[in-house]
């Protein structure tokens, strides 16, 4: 599949780029139901959203351009080649987005918004989150497109071919390596796209029966267990070209931190935070 969508004039429109836009809209559309169910203004959430969109691309490559994978290019590449770290109209655009980079950038347009609309910065990451969990879904199709975020060579029928100038590592097409042209390759990025995807449903479950019982952040907690947990085996078995710190994959490190928050803010919410707080 070619990663140019259309040209406009010489600008090459990348689908990487659309498919993150498309994430992004239905994305709100999720946040802004959850929003009038809490009684809130719904506009508030387009208004937050390109702010949020755009401080989350930005930390989501950030997040890239300093990592440092195992295989592949990262901070060691990009402090030589200052300009390919924003060189988004290069085919595949932004071939590299991390998503905690995106969710912590994310969270920072959130807040920003909520401060200088005097509007409370908890109620409105939380009710964002089944949004955001979604664009993530939706948004790592992108990486099927510049056939990126694959795992190792496996004969299960859902496998997904790559061409031999995207391959890595100990995959590479004969002679330089010993991994047949028409090999079929793990679809890491179709692992993360599903597991997210339940992740919605049970979030927009929650909140249509459990509505009245949830406490802010709750949603918020929730993913901090729920993405983390998927994201941490996706990591150790199907990312051979994961960013490694010691023996753990880095991103693997932060699920780990994130699930350890996620519960105990969990515990805390229903167990210590008085009832008039919620």
């Amino acid at each position: 599949m070619d990663p140019v969508a259309f040209r406009i004039g010489s600008w090459p429109v990348q689908w990487y780029g659309i498919i993150i836009v498309t994430g992004a809209l239905l994305g709100g559309s999720v946040a802004s139901w959850v929003a009038k169910r809490r009684g809130q203004d719904p506009d508030h959430v387009w208004n937050m959203l390109t702010l949020a969109l755009l401080f989350g691309i930005l930390g989501a490559r950030m997040y890239h351009v300093f990592s440092q994978p195992a295989v592949g290019i990262g901070w060691d590449y990009y402090r030589q080649h200052p300009i390919d770290a924003i060189a988004f109209w290069k085919t595949g655009g932004f071939a590299g987005l991390g998503i905690y980079g995106g969710v912590v950038g994310g969270a920072l347009g959130v807040f920003l918004y909520t401060h200088f609309s005097k509007l409370r910065f908890w109620d409105w990451v939380d009710l964002a989150t089944p949004g955001l969990l979604l664009g993530q879904a939706i948004g790592r199709w992108g990486n099927f497109v510049n056939q990126e975020l694959y795992g190792p060579p496996t004969r299960l029928p859902w496998g997904i071919p790559i061409d031999c100038d995207h391959r890595y590592g100990n995959f590479l097409c004969p002679p330089a390596g010993n991994v047949a042209s028409d090999a079929l390759f793990h679809p890491t990025f179709l692992y993360e796209s599903l597991w997210s995807l339940v992740g919605v449903v049970i979030m927009v479950w929650l909140v249509r029966h459990f509505g009245k019982r949830l406490r802010t952040p709750d949603l918020l907690f929730f993913y901090l267990i729920y993405y983390p947990l998927g994201r941490f085996w996706i990591e150790l078995f199907f990312r051979p070209d994961a960013w490694v710190m010691g023996s753990l994959p880095t991103a693997s490190i932060i699920s780990l931190i994130a699930m350890v928050i996620g519960i105990s803010g969990l515990v805390y919410n229903h167990r210590f935070r008085p009832p008039q707080q919620a």
